[in-house]
């Protein structure tokens, strides 16, 4: 009879470890979803992914405080896409990043990447596994554009999603924004050599020439060289109106102080790349004093309706927002939506969601999210900034035309 309950006792163990291992077993390995975020955490970009990745934190936290969403706790599962070769983000190590995401199979989506050239090599791996990934802040156009569907999604869906407008609206509203208000009538333009840098200097350059202003040359900038003085010397000759450059922090941090140096009186612009809290810290306060800097998204941070939500992530996350933490933010609060509309309904899976994802309809702090067939947000504003005294300042929304 001992033997017998003990055997009997050993089945029944055998059958509730079974059910736990097994993906369609007990609640607490079915009501997991966990988003993937891959973000340059080190090196040039640091700040910046900083915020994004206490955005879509801050989200998280708070779902999963009312007890999810649907039955399912939300999970994050972080990896640095920095590498100290690069450092800066760096495609390759965001592709392998994606692949660790694509083989959890708890993994149902993503939020970020937070450059356009991690976007570039993620985009094919999502594409081959029906999972979706929501960026808060890489904005080149072409990872969304039916023309190279082929090359970013051979499988047709979308999968590459945003909550802030591309660069086909970026770099050229910053071009209106220097014709009409700073009278620009030469420019010399400069680019990272990145996808993001070539694709938002390109954009702003084209726009630049349909206004008549004068495009007095173009150069790139290796991120890694540490003088960029010669090239300024041969610009400051040329006498331009205006200073643009298309790249993010790891060459603009060598570029302010020595563009104030040689040019201390052109006006300097770029976009959201330059708009980082720890510009001032990088480069100087003095050097950084005047830039002017776009972004893809409506001003946030400083908006009554959001004000609540601003002093919540100071005290939660000890660090001063910016607009794309709230995008990132706000990303999560999709996936959470698409989720809460599709468990009641059909299998949750990473095909399901990401259709879900695709027909969202919802209000957020930042206004209506809502994406086209390819998964660019409807709404298109970009905003303008200055630095000033190490500070960064709002000043109006860019002209579309």
């Amino acid at each position: 009879m001992m033997r017998r309950n003990l055997l009997s006792g050993l089945i029944a163990l055998t059958a509730i470890l079974a059910l736990a291992w097994w993906p369609d077993g007990l609640d607490a390995q079915g009501k997991v979803v966990k988003i993937g975020l891959s973000l340059p955490l080190t090196g040039a970009d640091a700040d910046g992914a900083d915020a994004i990745l206490k955005g879509a934190q801050m989200a998280m936290n708070e779902i999963n405080a009312k007890g999810g969403v649907a039955g399912y706790k939300l999970e994050a599962q972080v990896f640095d896409s920095a590498t100290p070769a690069a450092g800066q983000y760096d495609p390759a190590q965001a592709a392998t990043n994606y692949k660790k995401f694509v083989a959890d199979s708890l993994t149902l989506a993503a939020v970020g990447p937070v450059m356009s050239g991690e976007g570039k090599a993620i985009s094919p791996i999502l594409s081959e596994a029906d999972m979706a990934t929501i960026t808060p802040s890489s904005t080149n156009p072409d990872i969304t554009d039916p023309k190279f569907q082929s090359q970013y999604r051979p499988k047709g869906k979308a999968v590459y999603f945003r909550t802030v407008t591309t660069d086909a609206y970026q770099g050229p509203n910053m071009a209106n924004y220097l014709f009409h208000q700073q009278k620009m009538k030469s420019v010399y333009v400069l680019d990272d050599g990145g996808a993001f840098g070539v694709g938002i200097a390109d954009s702003f350059q084209r726009r630049a020439g349909e206004l008549g202003v004068k495009v007095l040359g173009r150069d790139r900038l290796d991120p890694k060289e540490a003088d960029y003085k010669t090239i300024l010397t041969k610009i400051k000759g040329l006498n331009p109106d205006a200073l643009y450059y298309g790249g993010v922090m790891q060459a603009a941090a060598k570029l302010a102080p020595q563009a104030y140096e040689v040019m201390p009186r052109v006006v300097k612009a770029g976009s959201d790349g330059v708009y980082d809290l720890s510009w001032p810290k990088q480069s100087g306060k003095e050097a950084v004093e005047g830039w002017l800097c776009s972004q893809a998204s409506p001003e946030l941070v400083t908006s009554p309706k959001v004000e609540a939500w601003v002093t919540k992530f100071k005290k939660e996350m000890k660090r001063e927002p910016t607009n794309y933490a709230i995008t990132s933010y706000n990303a999560v609060m999709v996936i959470a939506d698409a989720i809460e509309r599709t468990a009641p309904k059909k299998p949750l899976t990473r095909a399901s969601l990401r259709d879900a994802i695709q027909d969202t309809k919802l209000g957020s702090i930042q206004g209506p999210i809502a994406f086209d067939a390819n998964g660019d947000i409807l709404t298109k504003t970009v905003s303008i900034y200055q630095w000033r005294d190490g500070e960064i300042k709002y000043v109006a929304v860019a002209p579309e035309k």
